[in-house]
């Protein structure tokens, strides 16, 4: 028997893999991931930001984690974080959902930095349709550099990864969980400790696991790879409350994205058993939006029309339906209630993971003290 299975290799799936032999002394734990590499889905295909609570006005509890948390990665991740740009957030006059004068009050609410632009960052902006515009700290991430961080670690620790498998089912047994794959031997493994941190993909399993009691919502998303104007590339800017956009540095290319509220989602539904998303997104015609995205950016932020289009990032973006109305990011973290030791996670967030690891320890984890067993075999 191993010691634990975790389903999914993005970012949280590794990080928790990493956490449990470095952290809780278990000795045996398999990584399955379904695509043949790791951190290549929603861990890629996302704006890269590292959030510092400024994108949340209406989530207190969101901002003020993304404010503890974000120097902790930093600390963790100096070679993955990109800080050398200015990020700007700018208040529209209309339609936001915010003031300039309560994004004030908010941003002095959580500790995060703020204070005006400089005047050449302001001329940028139609002031017909801005009202004020912030210079802020908020960084982007490298995930491939954050991949190589994981195969370096998960190497290091000795931790069983298997990619290109899919695990189908989850059944309990006497004092640990089965694990059925998709494989050609359709083969199995068993472990005392389950972490569930498939994303999109939570509730698509057979067997005894009933699925989150959380419900959840799916988006397919697009978000655009952009080449800017030179006076641009050293700059992220973020236009709020509301129908409104961001144009962030995307290191892992050397570009930038784009996205918009209103364009950036294509389509959305409620999560179901047996109705895999990454299947839904896999058959979804893609058909970009960045025309409309830069129609209307530009009305606010004038230089992004000499853009170059370069291609965008489809993905299935999964929210907890309790936050839609506020726009919270809080992690899901539940422990099935049937089974002890099987734990489905998920983050909106790259900063989340501390939550989850807070969660975690916690927890009681022991080891079985066993060699891991062979795919293939069932003990």
């Amino acid at each position: 028997m191993q010691d634990a299975v975790v389903i999914g290799g993005g970012f949280y799936g590794t990080a928790i893999a990493i956490y449990l032999m470095k952290q809780r002394g278990l000795k045996t734990v398999t990584l399955i991931e379904r695509e043949p590499t790791l951190l290549a889905r929603a861990s890629y295909n996302n704006q890269a930001r590292v959030h510092n609570g400024y994108h949340y006005p209406r989530s207190f509890t969101t901002a003020f984690r993304s404010r503890v948390n974000l120097p902790r990665f930093v600390r963790d991740f100096p070679e993955v974080v990109k800080r050398d740009f200015t990020k700007i957030y700018a208040i529209a006059r209309r339609n936001s959902k915010v003031t300039a004068r309560q994004f004030e009050r908010f941003c002095r609410e959580i500790g995060a930095s703020l204070e005006p632009a400089p005047q050449q960052v302001r001329e940028l902006f139609e002031p017909r349709l801005i009202e004020q515009v912030f210079l802020v700290e908020e960084y982007a991430f490298d995930s491939t550099k954050l991949a190589a961080w994981a195969r370096h670690e998960l190497g290091e620790l000795g931790v069983d990864i298997r990619l290109g498998r899919r695990v189908e089912s989850i059944q309990r047994r006497g004092e640990g969980f089965v694990l059925q794959c998709d494989d050609a031997n359709r083969s199995s493994l068993h472990a005392k400790y389950v972490f569930n941190c498939t994303y999109s993909g939570l509730n698509q399993f057979e067997g005894d696991f009933r699925g989150t009691q959380t419900k959840l919502k799916h988006e397919i998303t697009e978000m655009a790879l952009v080449e800017t104007a030179p006076q641009l590339r050293g700059l992220g800017v973020t236009v709020m409350d509301g129908p409104f956009f961001s144009m962030m540095p995307f290191p892992a290319r050397g570009l930038h994205t784009l996205s918009h509220v209103r364009y950036t989602p294509h389509a959305s539904w409620m999560d179901a058993p047996h109705s895999d998303p990454y299947a839904r997104l896999g058959e979804y015609v893609r058909q970009s939006r960045v025309d409309r995205m830069v129609r209307d950016v530009e009305r606010y932020f004038p230089a992004v029309h000499d853009a170059r289009y370069v291609e965008s990032l489809f993905e299935v973006k999964t929210v907890l339906v309790k936050n839609e109305g506020d726009d919270g990011r809080p992690i899901l973290f539940e422990q099935d209630p049937a089974s002890h030791g099987l734990y489905s996670i998920l983050g909106g967030k790259i900063d989340n993971i501390y939550d989850v690891l807070e969660k975690l320890d916690a927890e009681t984890f022991v080891s079985t003290s066993q060699a891991p067993t062979a795919l293939g075999t069932d003990t």
